[in-house]
């Protein structure tokens, strides 16, 4: 996406993470008022009027040069919910170490035991571990834990009210170890879910084990080197004896696409390799080869739609996943844990198939040597649930860059700690 005066009713909602039927409705009730063109009668937004969306920001103030940083020390991680290694992969990538990581899913710790021999992971049920040995040697815990509601007790919710919820889990290991800085990450939905009751309980947590909670970010992978309309929402929390502000990386205004995913160029230097995926049964394949790249359900004739699918025919929204044909010039929509699923279709462009295992683990920036164990469906689910390799690279970056600072600050102040408390190593 090349940077303009004007953009497209689509084009905004791509960058705002919106449906389009939400921009139709913030223009007729005056949030977003849209000018239409001319001739077509298309909805246009001035770049302008776009400024008032702090996300948008890239957009006047693109990372021209990169979120690149170099650690000034060893700085060390220990990863929750690890999965089979997206985060990891990115934050290694940036250069941060993982001394432990934490996944209890067999194949997913086997594909990180596979490919990291050297890594410590640790295959079990996290409710039954406890990290207290890592006190003070951490910088950084990380982890994806499940969205799940809890019950509130009083209007401030403490650790105790999240107990049986597995962030109860990551909170727990975060109190134990006490590093400088904890991040973890979710779907966009934890930003309303429940109303947006649940994400307020988590920072209520967080700040009563003594973190202070930077503003959550929703970080869209395709603004990161990602071929994918992914979305993270981001929960940051920096130690309180710590007044130094974490900042989100950049975005970059380059957005790659299919093409960059699958074929040699900028992302990868070979064209993706051959490798085993799944099929769609004959029916369902007879109807998507009349989809051609870049559509979806509505264009099929009419039997055919009611066909396919069926009682949601008759439903309202969109739909755009569904009987969907990928194009080579457009980024991936968000990969599932299934490829081959209806109501989220991923076809490659021109064949009738879905994308194979490689071609998953490329549209999520997975190096082309990180080998994932288990079946095939195992597989797909342990790249569809990754954080993407880039996006975790990107925001390595922003955690070393708040680190580099913080040992910078603390060294040259000389402040007095509780050296219990603290993971910065002076000697």
């Amino acid at each position: 996406m090349v940077m303009k005066e004007y953009y497209s009713l689509s084009e905004v909602a791509d960058l705002l993470g919106k449906s389009k039927e939400t921009l139709r409705r913030w223009d007729n009730n005056g949030k977003l008022e849209a000018f239409r063109e001319p001739m077509s009668n298309y909805r246009l937004y001035k770049k302008e009027q776009l400024k008032v969306f702090d996300e948008l920001d890239f957009l006047f103030n693109p990372a021209e040069s990169g979120n690149q940083v170099t650690p000034n020390h060893d700085y060390s991680v220990l990863e929750l919910f690890a999965g089979a290694g997206g985060l990891a992969v990115g934050m290694e990538k940036s250069g941060l170490k993982c001394v432990a990581l934490n996944e209890i899913d067999h194949w997913a710790a086997q594909t990180l035991r596979n490919n990291r021999p050297n890594w410590r992971v640790i295959e079990d049920d996290i409710r039954n571990l406890s990290f207290s040995e890592y006190k003070g040697k951490l910088d950084v815990v990380t982890g994806g834990f499940p969205c799940q509601a809890f019950s509130y007790a009083g209007k401030k919710l403490g650790l105790n009210d999240a107990r049986g919820t597995l962030f109860y889990e990551f909170a727990r290991v975060v109190n134990e170890t006490k590093p400088l800085i904890c991040i973890g990450e979710n779907v966009r939905g934890l930003l309303n879910h429940d109303n947006g009751r649940t994400l307020e309980g988590m920072k209520s947590i967080l700040d009563e084990i003594g973190y202070r909670v930077i503003d959550p970010r929703v970080l869209k992978a395709i603004f990161y080197k990602v071929p994918q309309k992914r979305e993270r929402l981001i929960l940051v929390g920096v130690r309180k004896d710590i007044d130094i502000d974490f900042i989100y990386p950049k975005p970059y205004k380059k957005i790659f696409n299919l093409k960059d995913a699958l074929k040699a160029g900028e992302l990868f230097p070979t064209d993706v390799p051959k490798s085993n995926g799944s099929s769609y049964p004959k029916r369902k394949k007879e109807i998507l080869d009349l989809i051609p790249p870049g559509g979806y359900w509505r264009d099929l004739p009419l039997d055919l739609q009611k066909e396919y699918m069926q009682k949601s025919f008759f439903l309202g929204g969109g739909k755009t996943g569904m009987a969907r044909r990928i194009s080579w010039d457009e980024p991936s929509l968000t990969l599932t844990c299934s490829p081959a699923q209806k109501q989220t279709e991923r076809c490659h462009p021109d064949e009738t198939r879905p994308f194979t295992v490689r071609e998953y683990a490329r549209i999520q920036t997975f190096p082309d040597d990180w080998k994932f164990a288990g079946s095939i469906s195992s597989q797909y689910k342990q790249i569809g649930n990754a954080v993407p390799v880039n996006l975790g690279k990107e925001l390595g970056y922003s955690i070393i860059s708040f680190l580099n600072k913080t040992y910078e600050q603390y060294q040259l102040e000389e402040r007095i700690f509780d050296f219990d408390q603290m993971s910065i190593d002076f000697a």
